[in-house]
């Protein structure tokens, strides 16, 4: 994996050649990457949902993260990203079924490395209440959860100290395991405040 090769970019977004993905996050190089959110209705109230990293992942094992989110590659579309969808989660999606919010800058530094995306961030509308259509890639993810849109944005501003949310896990024999979670902020990947206000102003206007 660290040695996909990744279309790399300026800081005026252009494009100024080509590195693979540990050269990428080394010298913390401008880079595309696809995220998708599922956003659901149910008994009239908002929800985003979240994959649970897996235990086994390098980078935040056991946290909260974007629905479904990858890198887009040298040779691919900003539209083959939606493969990220069917391998991590086993959802079926077309690039047509998606809203597009446009790109973010994303930066995140950390002690071993330095992430600076492109981030193409789109909207999927998942109409049903169960959780019965994912099929989780384990190495990858080991959970999906929901949580109310309007007490997942007090617990960013600090209106609130814990949410309930609400979904599965596999267990040891990658069976599913419904539960439900009280989480604080410190249970999802630490993205930018301004990330997370970017995608719950979206989400408003697109309901």
């Amino acid at each position: 994996m660290e040695t996909e090769m990744l279309r790399i970019f300026d800081e005026n977004r252009l494009p100024i050649g080509v590195a693979t993905r540990e050269q990428v996050h080394k010298l913390g190089l401008w880079h595309e990457t696809f995220h998708c959110w599922f956003i659901g209705k149910d008994s009239g109230e908002n929800y985003l949902y979240f994959q649970l990293r897996s235990p086994v992942k390098k980078d935040y094992p056991n946290l909260l993260d974007i629905t479904a989110a990858g890198h887009i590659l040298a040779h691919e579309t900003i539209d083959d990203g939606v493969r990220e969808v069917k391998e991590e989660i086993g959802i079926d999606v077309s690039a047509k079924d998606l809203v597009s919010l446009g790109v973010i800058d994303y930066c995140v530094t950390t002690a071993d490395f330095i992430d600076q995306e492109l981030a193409n961030v789109f909207l999927y509308e998942y109409d049903k209440n169960t959780f019965d259509d994912f099929t989780l890639q384990a190495e990858e993810v080991s959970g999906i959860f929901k949580v109310e849109i309007t007490s997942f944005e007090k617990l960013l501003l600090g209106m609130l100290a814990e949410v309930t949310i609400e979904g599965f896990e596999l267990d040891m024999n990658g069976e599913k395991v419904c539960t439900n979670r009280i989480v604080n902020k410190n249970s999802f990947v630490p993205h930018e405040n301004s990330y997370y206000g970017s995608i719950l102003k979206s989400i408003k206007q697109h309901r």
